[in-house]
């Protein structure tokens, strides 16, 4: 057999050992609410204009409801709270996908993007219908919807498909120093 060949199943077995849980979903968690939390921030803070305390109180609008405006800075906080909490949820489900499908690690970016979407769409379209927060007098809008459901791609579901990836090769790099 060629090096070659020794050299590309090394590549493949490491891009198919399993990420270690704690690298994936706590780490990718914190990654993916501060990223998703800073766009936030600057898109809809100082682009569009909403004051800061206002945007997390949004989130927490998803367990109280209007009620959250009217809170300060304590439902602020359990907004923030809650963010990363959601965060370390689509990292967990990313983790827990990856076991079922290798793939999700041998092609981390695409996957990772198409992830991202996907996240976007069921928090917008699943998760927040089911919340708290009164969606009747939502309509759709190309001005927030494209940029978040970009931001989503580069921000929540790369950074976790490409620490999940990473996860993976520092896991079979440790398996291979353990075995030697």
């Amino acid at each position: 057999m060629s090096d070659t060949a020794f050299t590309r199943s090394d590549v493949d077995a490491s891009l198919t050992r399993r990420p270690r849980p704690l690298d994936t979903i706590l780490l990718g968690g914190l990654v993916v609410g501060i990223l998703d939390g800073l766009f936030a921030l600057v898109f809809y803070g100082l682009i569009l204009g909403v004051q800061p305390l206002r945007i997390f109180q949004s989130v927490a609008a998803g367990l109280l409801g209007r009620a959250s405006y009217e809170g300060g800075v304590k439902t602020f906080l359990l907004g923030l709270l809650i963010h990363f909490i959601v965060a370390t949820c689509i990292a967990a489900v990313y983790y827990l996908a990856t076991l079922i499908l290798p793939f999700l690690i041998r092609y981390a970016v695409v996957c990772g993007l198409v992830y991202g979407m996907i996240a976007y769409m069921v928090m917008n379209y699943v998760v927040i219908p089911l919340s708290a927060i009164d969606v009747s007098n939502r309509s759709f809008n190309w001005r927030t919807f494209l940029p978040a459901f970009i931001g989503h791609a580069f921000l929540v579901g790369l950074p976790v498909a490409l620490l999940a990836r990473r996860s993976a090769q520092a896991n079979q790099s440790a398996s291979r120093n353990f075995s030697s």
